[in-house]
């Protein structure tokens, strides 16, 4: 006796039964939960320099880039965004999914107070961030 004998013998069961396990997959499918997209919360961290009356081009060149060279030298740090205006200028930094918001905001906190002796004689003030 093998195991498709009882199946071959009632062909009538076998397809009632062929039927409602499709019935029962169709279902369970209709009630799986999809999103259009995955939320995902990207590791992100918006610093902010001032420099009153500095056109961006002077924010550019002396507050923007020593920022940006010592934030490229953070560990899982995947893209630099920097939009220099007239007095301000703003980096956005994004990080790798697996790591932790708060170890990078301490990490970014130490490479703005690295920085300090490079752009500390053209600003007068600390730059600040924000998670």
């Amino acid at each position: 006796m093998n195991i498709s004998e009882p199946f071959i013998r009632r062909p009538v069961a076998t397809s009632l039964l062929a039927a409602a396990l499709l019935l029962v997959g169709a279902t369970a499918f209709t009630q799986l939960p999809v999103a259009p997209l995955p939320r995902v919360d990207y590791p992100t961290i918006n610093v902010n320099a001032a420099l009153p009356g500095a056109s961006p081009e002077t924010m550019a060149s002396a507050v923007a880039t020593p920022l940006e060279r010592r934030f490229g030298r953070i560990a899982g740090l995947t893209e630099i965004t920097s939009v220099s205006s007239l007095g301000s200028v703003s980096l956005t930094l994004q990080f790798d999914l697996d790591r932790d918001v708060d170890s990078a905001a301490r990490d970014v906190q130490a490479a703005i107070n690295a920085a300090a002796g490079i752009y500390r004689p053209t600003c007068p003030r600390v730059p600040t961030f924000a998670r």
